[in-house]
């Protein structure tokens, strides 16, 4: 669906292309997403599949953004070859790991995600599972269900609740930092743990920056915020978890490689710990692993992230970047190439 060109001349206004499948792209952009970019430019539509060779050579020579999401093709020098005026890349989704390479940041262009507002969907999901864990909504409802009575909270949770605990985030990536700002709204004390973070920053969000070591013993909750590279390997490991309280929670919204399953499912099997886990390693588990039932696990469908009525925010705000890219405004959510080896 291609923005009305009105007065623009075809032969010459610059072009977007959307590398994003048709049927992807309309749950990202409604009928008026594209309003403030069609006075600037031709938006058109190759999709993933067919590609930058769904259009003749004027249209790729005036193509200055491209758009791309879940599932488009990495932007080699040969895709960039058929783009001999590319500037920008504008990503809808958080990670760009599977569409950059060398060739893009060689060419100067100028790459944008939407990392920032993906990582509020996360942020959520994770205050509301920090809610649940501490009130022993699960272990409650199984209760019920089993019993068929009334259950006596007062008796059969009496240690449970929100107020006063204490909630552990390990990393301060664009979600931990977001959900440490979401759980102020809570009377709960935040801890956060990231060797890039200094005391400052940790106390403008509200946190306490501690060791991995005192952010584990001292947490009911330990929330999991790292991207998945080679120092952050099975982080939260077999030491770790021993470190943790008697009947604290994992929630894990990062990447299944962070934890050390193995010695978390050991924990679990002795009824020591509890988790959440919305990422796994691998992120579907086989049918035979012993998570599918272990008990005091909440295991969900990779569903933290946004979809639905939430990628909407992602592409409003994406269209939004293609117009301060077409008008040369500063970007709002721009990528630094040097921090992608410490970012997911």
């Amino acid at each position: 669906m291609s923005a009305p060109a009105g007065a623009l001349d075809e032969d010459t206004t610059p072009a977007v292309a959307v590398l994003m499948e048709p049927s992807l792209s309309r749950q990202f952009f409604g009928r008026q997403a594209w309003r403030s970019v069609a006075p600037l430019a031709q938006v058109w539509h190759p999709g993933a599949t067919a590609g930058l060779t769904a259009a003749g050579p004027g249209q790729r020579e005036r193509t200055e953004v491209v758009v791309t999401g879940w599932g488009s093709p990495p932007l080699t020098a040969e895709e960039l070859d058929l783009l001999p005026h590319l500037r920008y890349v504008v990503h809808t989704g958080g990670s760009i790991r599977k569409i950059e390479s060398p060739a893009l940041w060689e060419r100067g262009i100028r790459v944008s995600s939407q990392a920032e507002n993906n990582a509020v969907a996360v942020a959520e999901y994770t205050l509301a599972m920090v809610i649940l864990s501490l009130k022993s909504v699960q272990r409650a409802t199984q209760l019920y269900q089993r019993t068929r009575r009334r259950v006596d909270v007062y008796r059969e949770f009496a240690g449970e609740g929100v107020y006063g605990r204490t909630v552990g985030l390990l990393g301060a990536s664009r979600v931990g930092r977001v959900t440490a700002r979401l759980l102020q709204t809570l009377d709960v004390q935040v801890l956060i743990s990231d060797p890039y973070l200094s005391t400052a920053d940790a106390t403008a969000l509200g946190a306490e920056l501690v060791s991995l070591e005192d952010l584990a013993r001292r947490s009911d909750v330990l929330s999991l915020h790292v991207p998945a590279l080679p120092s952050t390997h099975h982080l939260v490991d077999a030491h770790t978890l021993a470190l943790l309280r008697d009947g604290a929670t994992v929630i894990n919204t990062a990447r299944g490689s962070v934890l050390d399953t193995e010695a978390l499912a050991a924990e679990l099997r002795r009824g020591r710990l509890r988790a959440v886990l919305d990422v796994t390693e691998p992120l579907v588990p086989a049918p035979e692993s012993e998570l599918w039932g272990a008990p005091d696990l909440w295991l969900t469908p990779h569903v933290a992230g946004a979809y639905g009525a939430d990628l909407r925010r992602l592409g409003d705000s994406a269209a939004q970047e293609v117009g301060r890219a077409l008008r040369g405004e500063h970007l709002h959510f721009e990528v630094d190439p040097h921090s992608l080896s410490v970012s997911a």
